[in-house]
């Protein structure tokens, strides 16, 4: 490699042996070759030639490979971020409870405690089959309806009437309802329970409106059900909460119950339209509006960066809710934690070609979507425990917040006269996750491919002349 530095020649004419002077142009030549007539083509060699060859390729392949697709890494640091405000998106449908019923209340550890947030809350009831039937509305505060005030002569007077066995409303059981809508094309019924306040209250005034529904020959029969005695009769009418007013048409229930004010001049007014209403028009199913207690539940919250929950119950502010028959089945379409822009970082995740190198651990920004939580009983429900742990994710030039999500789901049980409520609980980790690029230098990259090179010939060279000796036979 280093050849010699030769021949010195006179520098005086007639060749003699005086002073001499260097000649550069010897042999320090780095890529001296051999005459082709000294060369020696086996075919081993060849072999060795081509598998050289494939592996350069197959290792130029992977190395650039690897320097195209960078890899990424993480570091655990405390959590910087000074934003006051966490924004919680959420889509959450629930099979069996009316979207009147549905509240949405935020509590946290600073004291916050909002019950039924309107702001940013829509829903949307459900059909039969469990899928979105039409938009009922915002979340709106529930309407206070009036109600009759009754003397206290007048509440002794109805006292007397119900110990002498003197009603106008008929009371019902499973063994007379069908009779009773057998006789009576329209019916208008109250679901009530003796221990729910509101039904104590419009007691009188439904035996009073009924009274004055007989005097004025109203072609309808008024009965109450008590849903403590008779418990099979109100579950099989999914009576959800007391005092529930339902009409009936031949038989069969007409949807939505009535939700209007609780005195007899608007009962009166609601049972003569209903009348003129089917004798004009008569009664037919195709015109019955499908009716299911379902609803979707979606929207988002600001709340304050502590350990906070959101719960979403059955509540009125004009019944007492049949914790018997508050079903709170769900399935979580969507819970996640920050703004759009982030949320739309954290769906690149799983899109983007470099997001490849990102371990799937750092990717749980949803764990509870499309995921389903039945209760087969009442008096249960699932709480839904979260660890929020904030990740800054390298994208372009910049760097994008996501929030990571950890979830835990427990099944709750509640005592009989309590109502169940679906709680989200979070708390917000101290730490916070940085993901970096792994920046590799283009020189990195050009001395791999001469190690690559340099490396393959040199090994299998050095293979050749060792299968030579054992294998070609030697000259004598």
């Amino acid at each position: 490699m280093y050849g010699d530095i030769s021949g010195y020649q006179s520098s005086r004419g007639g060749g003699g042996t005086g002073r001499r002077r260097p000649q550069i142009t010897g042999t320090a030549d780095f890529y001296r070759r051999l005459p082709s007539e000294m060369k020696e083509s086996t075919k081993i060699g060849i072999y060795m030639s081509f598998l050289a060859l494939f592996i350069m390729i197959v290792l130029f392949l992977f190395e650039t490979y690897a320097f195209l697709h960078r890899s990424i890494n993480s570091n655990v640091a405390i959590d910087v971020n000074a934003e006051q405000l966490l924004r919680v998106n959420f889509n959450v449908t629930l099979y069996d409870v009316h979207c009147d019923f549905i509240e949405v209340g935020v509590w946290d550890t600073l004291g916050t405690n909002l019950q039924n947030v309107t702001k940013d809350i829509h829903k949307w009831n459900l059909n039969a089959g469990g899928s979105v039937e039409k938009f009922h509305g915002r979340n709106r505060e529930q309407k206070q309806i009036s109600h009759e005030h009754h003397s206290p002569q007048e509440l002794a007077e109805l006292k007397q009437k119900i110990d002498e066995g003197f009603l106008s409303a008929v009371d019902l059981t499973s063994d007379n309802i069908e009779d009773f809508h057998s006789k009576n094309d329209l019916v208008f019924i109250d679901y009530f329970a003796p221990w729910c306040v509101w039904c104590q209250r419009l007691a009188p005034t439904w035996e009073q409106f009924a009274q004055v529904a007989n005097w004025q020959h109203l072609d309808v029969g008024i009965g109450k059900v008590d849903c403590v005695a008779h418990g099979d009769l109100c579950k099989e009418e999914r009576i959800m909460a007391f005092p529930t007013l339902r009409w009936y048409q031949e038989g069969k229930a007409v949807m939505p119950d009535y939700e209007g004010d609780r005195t007899v001049g608007s009962f009166l007014e609601f049972v003569k339209k209903k009348i003129d209403a089917y004798e004009d028009d008569g009664y037919d199913d195709e015109d019955e509006e499908e009716h299911h207690p379902g609803c979707l539940v979606a929207g988002h919250l600001l709340v304050n960066r502590v350990p906070s929950h959101i719960h979403m119950e059955a509540k009125s502010v004009n019944q007492q809710l049949n914790s018997m028959m508050t079903n709170l089945t769900h399935r979580i379409n969507d819970f996640s934690f920050g703004t759009p822009d982030g949320l739309f970082m954290s769906q690149l995740l799983h899109i983007l070609p470099f997001a490849d190198a990102i371990p799937e651990a750092e990717k749980r920004s949803n764990p509870l979507k499309d995921k389903f939580y039945p209760t087969y009983h009442f008096h249960q429900a699932f709480h839904h425990h979260m660890k929020v742990v904030s990740t800054h994710v390298p994208f372009l030039f910049s760097s994008s917040l996501v929030y990571q999500v950890l979830a835990e789901s427990q099944l709750v049980m509640y005592e009989e006269m309590e109502i169940p409520e679906i709680k989200f609980i979070w708390d917000m980790s101290p730490m916070s996750v940085y993901l970096e690029e792994e920046d590799r230098h283009w020189y990195d990259y050009v001395t791999s491919l001469f190690a690559i090179i340099g490396g393959t010939y040199t090994t299998l060279g050095l293979i050749n002349k060792l299968m030579l000796k054992i294998f070609k036979p030697k000259a004598y």
